[in-house]
């Protein structure tokens, strides 16, 4: 319930400080009685899909700590947790980025990274992870959240996400105005949208925002493969990778929030189409080819 609580509050605070944003700007004003102002729509459209993601970038290690309940580790209180930090740090420095935060939060086996750019970043793991796997095995893990930071996966995706939310917004409005002028072709006293343009608007953000995830979870499946490969470089061989993605395929892996799913070592979805992450098989198939 926390989870979903912080996840709607974030969105909606998100969505009125953009709201806001686009009145005082002007750009909410792409449809007038002159038609629909394509350059202002497009300008929305990019302040609303870049907007959001941009500043979910911003405060993804906050919402992180908040939703999963992570305690930073600043000094080490026992013997796993100093090993835990200083695997990191000898991992960080092979791959060229700077000390993440390391954090432990109690849950069924899984772990992330998130942070807003390769030198501000947080590698987090759940308690069940370590309770369930050998030291190898938490070494790899750790080395492929590592190379997520080190590829910059994070921003990539923000990218991503940026370009295919602009997207939805421009095309979902575009063919509301098409579909309200059709609809309303033979009524010239009529001014403003209509009932048609505000009903497309909702069905078409469905459908295309359907089709936009696709495509980000596609992307995301691919980073894993990076990640894996980046995990087994820092490593200097696949098998600890090869080894822990066995051990999660025979653990009942945690769910993270939705906003951080994308960021686990193990994942998954309604189907592979949507999920973010490949099937583990795969994973292991790609490290051992």
């Amino acid at each position: 319930m926390k989870r979903i609580l912080l996840f709607l509050a974030t969105n909606i605070a998100v969505m009125v400080v953009l709201g806001i944003s686009a009145s005082l700007l002007g750009v909410n004003r792409y449809l007038g009685a002159n038609g629909l102002h394509l350059g202002t729509l497009l300008v929305f459209s990019a302040l609303m899909g870049f907007g959001g993601a941009f500043i979910s970038l911003l405060l993804s290690k906050t919402i992180a700590k908040w939703s999963t309940g992570a305690r930073v580790i600043e000094h080490p209180s026992n013997g796993t947790e100093a090993w835990l930090v200083g695997k990191v740090a000898t991992l960080a420095q092979k791959a060229g980025i700077a000390m993440p935060e390391v954090a432990v939060y109690d849950g069924e086996p899984n772990a992330f990274a998130t942070g807003a750019t390769k030198n501000s970043s947080l590698v987090a793991v759940s308690t069940g992870l370590l309770q369930s796997m050998s030291h190898e095995e938490v070494e790899a893990v750790l080395a492929h959240e590592v190379a997520h930071i080190a590829n910059g996966d994070m921003v990539t995706l923000t990218l991503i996400q940026g370009v295919v939310n602009t997207f939805v917004t421009f095309a979902a409005r575009v063919v509301g105005y098409l579909v309200d002028g059709f609809l309303r072709r033979d009524n010239e006293e009529s001014s403003g949208p209509g009932i048609g343009y505000m009903v497309t608007v909702v069905i078409c953000d469905l459908l295309f925002g359907i089709l936009a995830s696709i495509i980000v979870m596609w992307f995301s499946r691919q980073r894993e493969f990076r990640a894996d490969r980046g995990a087994a470089q820092l490593l200097g061989t696949p098998r600890p990778m090869v080894n822990a993605l066995y051990r999660l395929d025979s653990l009942a892996h945690g769910g993270l929030p939705k906003n951080m799913s994308a960021f686990g070592i193990a994942g998954g979805g309604m189907s592979e189409l949507f999920s973010s992450h490949p099937p583990i098989a795969q994973r292991i198939a790609a490290l051992q080819s």
